[in-house]
């Protein structure tokens, strides 16, 4: 186990508390929840969801990431939310792009080396989705919107970028978010969260979600142009969520009453009365649930990622209706490169996956999480936070999905 000071410290009551908990009882140890949540904006916040994660991986799959990108820029709770654009015409080109939310964007290849950076301010997460109006590996008028959460101006941001744009900076392994976006809305909203859309009938859209407090806002992009469609209540503050374009569903988290992974089946109607539970703390869910994400096998089926942040998991489910609980999986320790551990992950926030033949690396593609604690070893501390970059077919293989 880590320490952070070797210096002798007085207990604070919620160290007291740790330390009096009998770790040799999972039992005891899982059902810490209070605990962690009255710890959760301290050091021992850290040290809790280390244990937690600890004494499960026994009792869960394990997987290793093949490669980690940078720190980033900013210190304490920075790093936040990937996304991942796939390169049709040159799949191995594909690039990653990773928030720091409290300064910007960083772009990845799919090895983690950074090709750039843009100061966007407070960008809190990010999504994508590219539109192609003929075959996706020829087509030079398809178009890739990204779209982020920016908590600076409490604005909607949208970058509108021609695929071969990116591709070109890609080849050229020099890419950075343009400063200018091609769209800003004013949200009405504490702006948290945010995930892009294509709906078969409502378009380009995204829904927003709100900082302490459960509004969730649903923007249509069209006519060079976002506008507020509706604003509905997710029962409390919520951040990480997913729309399944095809079952036109919006997966969301919310993280702040009951630990909550809740399904929206969206209608023209627009109608958010009626939400399936997908699971929560009383299930397979510890701590606050926080990103999610999408593995298709087909257009309608496949599975849906969850980070269960308190015991530092990932949770899968089948696409479907009903959302049946497949298994979890931890990110631990695995390779050295350049002298390097690429260490597993802790206490995730944001997460994104990819299914597409990338490269010998990625066969059945990616899957990108993002790190807390992003330990050095062997001196076993925290450097700044970073993301983490695993093949989806060690996730099939330990999962036997």
């Amino acid at each position: 186990m880590f320490l952070y000071d070797h210096r002798p410290v007085r207990r604070s009551v919620v160290e007291e508390q740790l330390f009096a908990l009998p770790l040799n009882r999972k039992s005891d140890v899982m059902n810490s929840t209070k605990l962690l949540q009255l710890a959760k904006s301290t050091l021992i916040y850290t040290l809790l969801s280390y244990v937690l994660a600890t004494v499960c991986y026994a009792d869960q799959a394990t997987v290793t990431a093949l490669y980690e990108t940078p720190q980033v820029i900013s210190e304490d709770d920075a790093a936040d939310d990937p996304a991942i654009w796939i390169n049709y015409a040159a799949p191995e080109q594909s690039l990653v792009f990773g928030t720091d939310k409290q300064s910007g964007v960083y772009s990845y290849k799919l090895n983690g080396e950074q090709i750039g950076y843009s100061e966007l301010g407070r960008i809190n997460n990010i999504d994508s989705r590219t539109l192609t109006p003929g075959d996706r590996a020829t087509d030079t008028y398809s178009q890739t919107f990204i779209f982020a959460s920016n908590r600076t101006l409490q604005t909607v941001d949208l970058w509108v970028l021609s695929d071969s744009t990116l591709a070109e900076a890609a080849a050229s392994e020099r890419f950075a978010l343009p400063i200018t976006r091609s769209v800003q809305a004013q949200s009405g909203i504490n702006i948290y969260g945010i995930c892009a859309g294509v709906d078969k009938d409502l378009g380009l859209i995204a829904f927003v979600t709100e900082d302490e407090g459960p509004r969730v806002e649903l923007w249509q992009y069209r006519d060079e142009s976002l506008r507020l469609l509706t604003t509905f209540n997710n029962g409390g503050e919520s951040e990480g969520c997913v729309y399944d374009d095809e079952n036109r569903t919006l997966l969301i988290s919310e993280e702040e009453v009951g630990g909550v992974l809740r399904a929206y089946q969206v209608s023209d109607q627009l109608d958010f009365s009626s939400p399936i539970i997908v699971d929560s703390r009383e299930g397979h869910i510890k701590g606050d649930p926080e990103g999610v994400a999408i593995y298709k096998t087909s257009d309608t089926d496949g599975y849906v990622l969850l980070s269960s942040q308190g015991d530092s998991k990932f949770n899968v489910y089948d696409r479907q209706s009903p959302y049946t609980y497949r298994g979890s999986f931890n990110i631990v320790d695995g390779a050295v490169i350049d002298g390097q551990l690429v260490d597993g992950t802790t206490i995730t926030d944001g997460i994104a996956v990819a299914n597409y033949p990338f490269n010998s690396d990625f066969p059945k593609g990616l899957f990108v999480a993002q790190d807390n604690d992003n330990i050095i070893e062997p001196a076993g501390k925290p450097r700044r936070q970073n993301f983490k970059l695993v093949s989806f077919a060690d996730i099939i293989d330990a999962l036997e999905l």
